[in-house]
Parts: C-alpha cells; sequence; structure tokens
C-alpha cells in the first residue's frame, strides 16, 4: 500500500480499508466512485459514461449544493487507478484553467447579473476576486492625480454589492 500512496499521494488522506477497497476495484472505476470524496475535496462522483470496457468521465459532482462542472474534453478512465486518479486531477486542473479564460472574457461582455450564474461558484468567485483587485489597485493608482478615486472605487463595490443584494 505504500507503494501506492507514493505514486499517488491522495491515498495518504484515505484510511486503509478505502484504500484496500480503491485498490481492488481500481479496473471497475463506477465503483471507485464512492470513494471520491476522500479522494478529492468537495467532488462527490463523476459523470461517466460508459463505452466499451472502460468509462469515459464527461464531468464532475460537487458534494456541497448541486454544482457540476463539465469537462472541457472527456476523459478516457485507462490504466491503474491512481494513474487514472491523477488524470482526473489534471483533466479537472485543464478544465477549469478553461473555463476561468472563457468566464474572464465574458466577464467584460455580458452584465455582472447574467455572467454571476453561467459558471461554476468557483471559478465566478475567482474572476470576481481578480476583478475587486484589480479596481482596487487601479483606485490607489489613480489617487496619486485623483484625491477622490478610492471614494469612487468604493461607491463602485457599493453599486455591486447592492446589485447581488437585489439578486438573493
Amino acid at each position: 500500500m505504500d507503494s501506492k500512496r507514493m505514486a499517488f499521494p491522495r491515498f495518504y488522506f484515505v484510511s486503509p480499508a478505502d484504500l484496500l477497497d480503491i485498490l481492488s476495484n481500481g479496473n471497475a472505476p463506477m465503483k471507485v466512485m464512492v470513494h471520491m470524496p476522500k479522494i478529492i475535496s468537495a467532488m462527490d462522483t463523476l459523470d461517466l459514461k460508459d463505452e466499451g470496457v472502460r468509462p469515459y468521465a464527461k464531468g464532475m459532482h460537487a458534494c456541497v449544493g448541486k454544482e457540476y462542472v463539465e469537462f472541457t474534453e472527456p476523459l478516457k478512465l485507462m490504466g491503474k487507478v491512481e494513474c487514472y486518479l491523477q488524470d482526473i486531477i489534471n483533466t479537472m486542473r485543464k478544465s477549469l484553467i478553461d473555463i476561468s479564460k472563457k468566464s474572464l472574457k465574458n466577464f467584460s461582455e455580458i452584465d455582472k447579473e447574467s455572467w454571476l450564474v453561467m459558471d461554476p461558484a468557483m471559478v465566478t468567485l475567482l474572476i470576481n476576486n481578480c476583478s475587486w483587485v484589480i479596481n482596487c489597485e487601479k483606485g490607489f493608482l489613480q489617487s496619486i492625480t485623483d484625491p477622490k478615486s478610492m471614494t469612487k472605487a468604493f461607491e463602485n463595490q457599493i453599486t455591486d454589492l447592492k446589485g447581488l443584494i437585489m439578486m438573493v
């Protein structure tokens, strides 16, 4: 079991009984899915599509709320369990990066209320926080020539928050 833990370090956070179950069912990804919340934080399970011997992962379901994130490219779950679990993490990261890039583009083109509900929550929070930092930095830079720039930045934040309150 130590060699498997060294090959896939997230196995260190799984109990020995669960790890034995994961390893014994490694060739049946559907049976491994019950352990996904123990392996990857906040992930409940994968959306699997059975095709042939091994399924494809099309996306992931969060265990918090009812959020679903579709992978930008389907992933065939091949090889040893520790290999395809690492492939899942890599695909998850790549998909979130791709979705974030698209969301950043949409942020500047779509009204904020529509944009907020388009993407997964983690992406929306990331882009929104980046926007807040950019607006604050812009306010600080403009304060050299405009002493009221920070007040304007503050008022913009209040306007954004009021818009969120109205949505809720």
